[in-house]
């Protein structure tokens, strides 16, 4: 696995980016039970213990029972690996990241009550992908300033931005606003698991533990191939040839 460490030129594997007391966190991960990935809970989860990260967010869109999945099976094959749950959430003005959840948030709700859902569990809430136009950004739309005050952090890296500028308008606008801005794999594939993602001192498996230890992350910022991102529109057609389209928002 290869990436760019913050403010270097050459990034190292997980595993020897740091003393052990560190933790290698990926906050935006994908499994087959998302629409648009074919990666299996369990082939995730070894990917990512095998790479070294020690938590890795499970955030399929719309459910999380692929994470709970993946979190079951890491607990008794890869115990180095802490799987948080959570999902992307779909709302009316656009995604949401929510970690740390006990059940799934309605889709289509309005963002500051998705924020709110995750909240009422526990959560914390992250916004993905902000500037990218081609998915469901919330901030590409529109200024979305009066959310800012309301999240725990700003993905400034996703590794499937190959093209644009948008991951430079991502920290720009978590800076502007003095929030973490985090990288992320966004995997949707086996082989973007730990692609990109932080580091952090302290203990991120509790949702205060994790927002502490954003503060100071150090980004690791590869990025995914275009033949990787080839392979989505593939995946969302088998999946939908399986049953498993995207799930209708509540009405």
């Amino acid at each position: 696995m290869t990436g760019t460490r913050s403010g270097t030129s050459e990034a190292e594997p997980p595993e020897a980016v740091g003393p052990r007391s560190r933790s290698f966190v990926d906050l935006h991960c994908h499994s087959s039970a998302s629409f648009d990935s074919l990666a299996s809970p369990r082939s995730v989860v070894r990917a990512a213990a095998s790479r070294g990260l020690t938590h890795l967010a499970i955030t399929d869109h719309d459910r999380i029972d692929g994470a709970l999945a993946a979190r079951a099976i890491a607990l008794s094959e890869a115990p180095s690996l802490t799987v948080l749950v959570g999902q992307e959430i779909k709302t009316r003005e656009g995604d949401l990241i929510g970690v740390f959840l006990d059940r799934a948030v309605p889709s289509g709700l309005a963002a500051v009550e998705a924020i709110a859902a995750v909240r009422e569990q526990g959560g914390l809430v992250g916004i993905p992908h902000p500037f990218d136009s081609h998915r469901g950004s919330l901030l590409a739309g529109g200024a979305m300033d009066d959310l800012a005050p309301l999240v725990d952090w700003v993905e400034s890296h996703n590794a499937r931005i190959l093209i644009g500028d948008g991951n430079q308008r991502a920290a720009a606008f978590a800076a502007d606003h003095g929030l973490p801005g985090i990288a992320v794999s966004d995997a949707h594939s086996v082989l973007e698991v730990g692609v990109a993602y932080v580091a952090v001192h302290g203990d991120p498996s509790t949702p205060d533990g994790l927002r502490a230890s954003l503060r100071t992350a150090e980004l690791v910022t590869g990025r995914a191939t275009v033949f990787v991102r080839a392979v989505t529109p593939i995946a969302k057609l088998v999946q939908r040839m399986r049953g498993n389209g995207r799930l209708a928002p509540n009405p």
